[in-house]
């Protein structure tokens, strides 16, 4: 079946089954490699893309249930010349080691901070709990969180969000 999605504030069509998960679509369909197949389960977060600016773990969505969802991934954040305030904390805080983990924690962080743009310590980690890393940045991408949400102001969430299609 042809599904017609907005992806990245694009509107994109995919061929699959209606019980394909989304994962599979943006990976194959797409050629999008920002998020990746991690337990295929929904629970380490490596496949988070955001769904109408809300955190959704792609491999255990259907490509079916997304009817008029807008999808953002992380190449919809950012770009290499001006990333996503999100993306650059990752970098200036060096978080990522071998950045598997990476783009769960940045989708996470986007929506996170999005309903909470000044979150304490705590809540960060809160918020990042269900997102597994092997390598153990845990404490560097809680800083690079942190910096992002001293660098973002609240009307930049909102105008990142609107231009994305969060």
């Amino acid at each position: 079946m042809k599904y017609q999605l907005n992806v990245n504030g694009k509107t994109v069509t995919a061929e699959a089954d209606s019980d394909t998960p989304l994962l599979y679509v943006l990976r194959d369909n797409l050629a999008l490699q920002g998020p990746k197949y991690g337990c295929g389960l929904g629970q380490c977060g490596a496949c988070t893309v955001l769904i109408n600016g809300q955190a959704v773990r792609s491999c255990v969505t259907p490509v079916a249930s997304l009817k008029g969802g807008k999808i953002v991934t992380l190449e919809g954040l950012g770009t290499s010349e001006k990333p996503h305030p999100v993306q650059q904390a990752f970098i200036d805080e060096q978080a990522v080691q071998c950045g598997y983990c990476i783009n769960g924690m940045v989708m996470q962080s986007v929506a996170f901070l999005a309903k909470n743009p000044r979150p304490s310590e705590v809540q960060i980690q809160d918020a990042l709990a269900a997102n597994l890393c092997r390598c153990g940045t845990h404490t560097r991408i809680v800083k690079a969180v942190k910096r992002a949400s001293e660098a973002m102001t609240p009307a930049a969430v909102t105008a990142v969000s609107a231009v994305k299609g969060a």
